[in-house]
């Protein structure tokens, strides 16, 4: 497996691996999740533009991605996809690995993300990978307004969490 910068081009293939990884969550109970519509095209196309996008491949084939934003001067984890069909090698853990060597080497401090603190391969599985639950008063104004956006969005029907993995 090996890691690159996404481009434009990996698009439809990255909204494949949502729709498929999103179907996981009805298992849970979370149907909602599962029938979101993943990112537009345009948008993935401009994370590819904007080099906050990255993916791992299985000879060229995107199997996952990750996109980032910059959230209060750390490297904010939006979105993190592996197809089902890769899950349980490893791919997800690589892909936050990649990206955090590349935000400490932009000078970042820190990972964060926002997740579902009850569905096993979110929270606790971001633990596993050196991030840590925020408490209320750790939690900066612009992780506060990524909640808000969430909370606009519905995701707030299930509890969630700030995490945040020190570089």
């Amino acid at each position: 497996m090996r890691i690159r910068p996404a481009t434009a081009a990996d698009s439809p293939v990255l909204q494949d691996i949502e729709t498929a990884a999103g179907e996981l969550f009805r298992s849970t109970g979370m149907d909602a999740i599962a029938d979101d519509e993943p990112f537009p095209a345009d948008v993935l196309a401009r994370y590819a533009h904007d080099g906050r996008s990255w993916v791992a491949v299985d000879d060229d084939r995107p199997v996952g991605y990750l996109l980032v934003d910059l959230v209060d001067g750390n490297w904010h984890i939006e979105q993190v996809s592996v197809h089902p069909d890769h899950a349980g090698h490893g791919i997800g853990r690589a892909l936050i690995d990649h990206v955090a060597d590349e935000a400490r080497r932009a000078g970042s401090p820190a990972l964060t993300l926002t997740t579902f603190t009850e569905v096993p391969w979110n929270a606790p599985y971001y633990a596993r990978c050196g991030f840590r639950a925020l408490p209320d008063d750790e939690v900066t104004p612009g992780l506060r307004a990524v909640r808000a956006t969430e909370a606009e969005h519905g995701l707030d029907r299930w509890p969630r969490v700030c995490m945040r993995r020190e570089l």
